[in-house]
């Protein structure tokens, strides 16, 4: 039961990522490694399909092996969190109301200024899931 349950919420935090690749604001990164982990505890296939991805396969090997991020998915959160932290703070009427959305942007500047960074190369071989016949390295 429990295994299906983080196949569900694996692939919703996977679409929740996808939306975010598209929407600002909405944070890609936290919900490709949600799911990430959501997968490696449930179905090595599809944490395995994640691992090959393009897009989202360099995020989640710098995490898992590291603990860090790439130094250009950093650069593009603080570049977004910026963007739509000015836009809205300009938008909203009412200074104490601005002075909210002011801090609650803070908050996750602050995170990703105290996460480690890599650079975005990846290892000659990635690490996949033992019995995944779709690693052709």
């Amino acid at each position: 039961m429990q295994r299906y349950f983080l196949i569900i919420a694996g692939l919703f935090f996977v679409a929740l990522g996808g939306i975010g690749v598209v929407v600002p604001g909405l944070p890609t990164t936290v919900f490709i490694l949600l799911a990430a982990g959501c997968f490696a505890k449930s179905c090595p296939a599809l944490h395995n399909w994640l691992l090959e991805n393009r897009l989202f396969g360099p995020m989640i090997y710098h995490w898992e092996e590291n603990r860090a991020i790439p130094r250009r998915a950093r650069k593009l959160a603080l570049l977004m969190i910026g963007t739509v932290g000015i836009f809205s703070v300009y938008l909203i009427d009412g200074f104490y109301l601005k002075i909210f959305v002011a801090i609650m942007l803070i908050i996750p500047v602050v995170i990703l200024l105290r996460l480690k960074t890599v650079d975005e190369t990846l290892p000659r071989t990635r690490k996949t899931v033992p019995g995944n016949s779709s690693n052709n390295d």
